[in-house]
């Protein structure tokens, strides 16, 4: 099956239901990131530290598969020229609304994260990447084209959910209160079921996910030649998985194109 296919058609109909990564952020949030005073998310919960980042004022920043009204539409207003690149155009369409809006130098451009073949080599000196490569099958073909289009010494800022969130049936621990590991790694929602009575994941209004080992999520940027030299981890809200209180869920990864 069409895997980008399905998920952009789940994801329209995401945003089209105001899903929380498609409530746009506010006029007051894009006002105070013009003054400096701003933050951001690779993670469900923790703020992106602000001494990761470059100078922004004038820096090419690509926010890939990050649309959805909030990470890009910031980052323009501190004052970077931002391009948003996402598979959903209902997605690019709430960065589009507040470009227009608020005048913000934010161009969007609808595509797949794993080809940046509309962009040249050396295109962008920050790709800012929320947690979204766990809706492709393999994740080796995003990075080696974030290095690509990075300039030398570029930045990509990325988050990624943590493997062992898809060794559990997450529908049977919210409801037995258990949690047992059931599937091996990389995951697969196409082969494996979320319960037992059901089938694969195939429902129009489900993304598609894939849970991906450390040594691709982390040795695979590595591979293409970036050094890691940021990390931290994070947590879905208290109440969203019984896995909070045993492990972190996602993490984020700040690495430089050498």
């Amino acid at each position: 099956m069409d895997i980008a296919e399905h998920n952009r058609r789940a994801w329209n109909e995401a945003a089209i239901k105001e899903c929380d990564w498609s409530i746009p952020v506010s006029a007051e949030q894009i006002d105070a990131a013009r003054e400096g005073e701003w933050s951001v998310i690779l993670t469900p919960r923790k703020p992106v530290p602000r001494e990761w980042f470059p100078e922004l004022q004038g820096a090419k920043v690509l926010c890939l598969a990050s649309g959805g009204g909030q990470q890009a539409p910031i980052l323009a207003a501190a004052g970077a020229d931002v391009t948003s690149f996402d598979l959903s155009e209902e997605q690019l369409l709430l960065d589009d609304q507040l470009a227009e809006a608020h005048s913000l130098p934010l161009d969007t451009s609808q595509g797949d994260m794993r080809d940046l073949s509309s962009f040249d080599d050396g295109s962008f000196d920050l790709v800012f990447n929320p947690a979204s490569n766990l809706f492709i099958p393999d994740v080796w073909p995003l990075w080696a084209e974030c290095h690509r289009v990075l300039k030398p010494r570029g930045m990509l800022m990325s988050g990624s959910m943590n493997p062992s969130f898809f060794l559990f049936n997450h529908e049977q621990a919210e409801k037995e209160g258990v949690l047992e590991v059931k599937y091996p790694l990389p995951y697969s929602d196409l082969t494996s079921p979320h319960s037992e009575d059901d089938g694969p994941s195939t429902e129009r209004s489900k993304t598609l996910e894939f849970g991906h080992t450390l040594e691709d999520l982390i040795g695979g940027q590595t591979e293409c030649g970036f050094h890691i030299t940021g990390f931290y981890e994070d947590y879905w809200s208290d109440d969203a998985t019984p896995l909070n209180v045993y492990s972190p869920t996602s993490f984020a990864t700040k690495a430089v194109k050498m």
